[in-house]
């Protein structure tokens, strides 16, 4: 005697609903005359504003004995601001996840880091020897302005790029 235990599919000796049929096809064609509508009405698209580089500042991040952190312009070494112990703490941990992805993939620290603001009033920080650009605006005013502070300290090293 077999113990074996038959399990009958509904689809033996029976069809499939036709409503069930037809609902499925109506929803199928719904859903796309409903994304061909909102393409061609740009309904729900996100476009990115068109924005350039309005300044830009090439620099280098110094570690002190002291654990003071000195930014330095990095096409003629001026020295453009101290982070002192115990404050900013946004441009330190920042700096701090650069250098260590810098470090993962055995990138020294030659490369300086690109700090841009942008046409649209937004700054960012990029590390073009790992690829890794960070918005600075997405974490708040107040953080994106102890970077941007920077193009005020050093007015003459920033590029005008936007007239």
């Amino acid at each position: 005697m077999s113990n074996a235990v038959h399990i009958e599919s509904p689809r033996e000796g029976g069809r499939m609903p036709r409503g069930v049929l037809i609902g499925a096809g109506v929803l199928v064609a719904f859903a796309i005359g409903v994304t061909v509508f909102s393409r061609a009405e740009n309904i729900g698209a996100v476009h990115m504003p068109d924005v350039k580089p309005y300044q830009v500042l090439e620099l280098r991040f110094d570690d002190r004995a002291d654990g003071a952190v000195t930014i330095h312009d990095a096409a003629d070494g001026a020295e453009l601001y101290t982070v002192e112990p115990g404050v900013g703490g946004f441009i330190r941990g920042t700096m701090r996840g650069m250098a260590r992805e810098r470090h993962r993939q055995d990138i020294g620290e030659a490369p300086p880091f690109t700090l841009t603001r942008w046409t649209d009033g937004t700054v960012s920080l990029q590390d073009k020897a790992t690829g890794r650009t960070i918005n600075l605006d997405a974490f708040g005013p107040t953080n994106a302005g102890a970077f941007a502070r920077l193009f005020n300290d050093r007015k003459t090293a920033s590029m005008e790029m936007a007239k």
